[in-house]
């Protein structure tokens, strides 16, 4: 049962609603109780000192929590298994902006600053590896936390301040574009509650002004962002479309993942959002003018870690032989990607094609697990941003070409 509950907690703060996304229905998801009345809102805090390097998971130019080994065995389908190394390019012309999802188990209904291993954690799977195109810049922020959803679970409501998040990470972003951007390009990275966040400060503090003329692209994750159905532009942004092409710049990646054969079911949230005429954008990573295409995943060794206990994790990535023994796996030719749409969402489905008689893994990890009943609802969310991780890379490189081409010569 505490397994269970952890899993809702966790993926009902995910799940987007309660973080300024418009959620397609007023309705509690099916697998999580109505929560009781929430709490008083806390008085108002002091703002975070973004001067100061503590308030920052990820700068450049040190030793940090994106300081960390991403070597890769690459498992081809014959079985045979080489070992990529990475490094991060020190002298990147463009800098990536990154605001993490719900991880953190603080006792308070937000986060506080000072990072434990959930907050580690995540940046080194979905962020550190972006080293190798840019530089890395990662704030701390107020969250609101896992324990803040289970007390709601629970009856018993704590204080929790909705609007710290999104002012802590515009606190941030002005302490960045002030203090070290210097006119760069940047990349916006954000998933789930951390893609949230990042849609309403492109929505109050980018879209039609000045300072969009900074952005490389913005990679909103695991999130609903609405368009209107047959159109990139419209709906939570004026002027910032969805992206069609690696070489486009000053647009919007979006996604949220499940597997082909399991797409999401009309009790899940993702790939909803309200409005008549609306839709949640869906752009393929691997394919950005459209159809199919081949995933370049960077999967966990041991699965994400995102939920330790409840997760499904894979089987040995090859069958005979020794484990592998590196962080990260990834399996050429293994997974394909296209975005579609049925009667109650639109998503990015994730197909596997595999050898059953082959020496390699026949599947992956990433599913939401409970009671060892997978969570049908949440689809592979916990890894929508590792899927894509090699696809995402590679767009930056290019989009980075294409923003420094077409930027005025100084």
């Amino acid at each position: 049962m505490r397994e269970l509950i952890t899993v809702l907690i966790l993926l009902s703060v995910c799940g987007g609603a309660s973080f300024g996304q418009s959620p397609a229905t007023t309705s509690t998801p099916a697998a999580t109780p109505a929560p009781a009345q929430e709490a008083a809102k806390p008085a108002p805090v002091p703002k975070n000192d973004y001067s100061n390097g503590d308030d920052w998971l990820c700068r450049p130019g040190r030793q940090d929590a994106c300081s960390a080994d991403l070597t890769t065995t690459i498992v081809s389908a014959d079985g045979k298994t080489t070992v990529e190394k990475w490094t991060a390019n020190p002298d990147a012309p463009i800098d990536c902006f990154y605001v993490y999802p719900t991880v953190s188990f603080d006792p308070a209904g937000n986060s506080d600053m000072l990072p434990g291993p959930e907050e580690k954690g995540v940046v080194y799977v979905q962020f550190a590896r972006f080293g190798s195109q840019c530089r890395l810049y990662a704030p701390i922020y107020r969250q609101v936390t896992i324990t803040a959803l289970g007390a709601a679970l629970r009856g018993a409501p704590i204080p929790v301040d909705r609007a710290l998040p999104y002012n802590d990470i515009l606190d941030a972003w002005n302490y960045y574009l002030e203090h070290d951007n210097h006119g760069r390009g940047v990349v916006l990275i954000g998933h789930s509650q951390g893609a949230n966040v990042l849609m309403q400060l492109i929505k109050k503090e980018i879209d039609g002004n000045p300072v969009q003329s900074r952005i490389v692209s913005a990679m909103l994750l695991g999130a609903n962002i609405p368009v209107p159905k047959g159109k990139d532009v419209g709906g939570a942004f004026k002027h910032v479309p969805l992206c069609r092409a690696a070489s486009q710049t000053g647009c919007v990646i979006t996604y949220v993942s499940f597997r082909a054969t399991a797409p999401p079911p009309a009790s899940s949230d993702f790939g909803k959002v309200a409005g008549e005429g609306m839709v949640a954008a869906c752009t393929n990573p691997a394919a950005l003018a459209g159809g199919s295409g081949e995933l370049h995943a960077y999967l966990r060794t041991r699965g994400s870690g995102l939920v330790p206990g409840a997760e499904a994790l894979p089987g040995p990535w090859v069958k005979s032989g020794d484990p592998v023994a590196t962080p990260f796996v990834s399996l050429p030719g293994m997974l394909t990607s296209e975005c579609v749409a049925n009667d109650t969402a639109s998503y990015l489905a994730i197909s596997i094609h595999a050898d059953p008689a082959g020496p390699r893994a026949t599947d992956i990890g990433g599913d939401i697990v409970a009671g060892g009943q997978v969570l049908a609802d949440w689809g592979l969310h916990l890894i929508d941003v590792n899927l894509a991780m090699g696809n995402l890379l590679d767009i930056v490189g290019q989009e980075s070409k294409a923003y420094l081409s077409a930027a005025p010569k100084k």
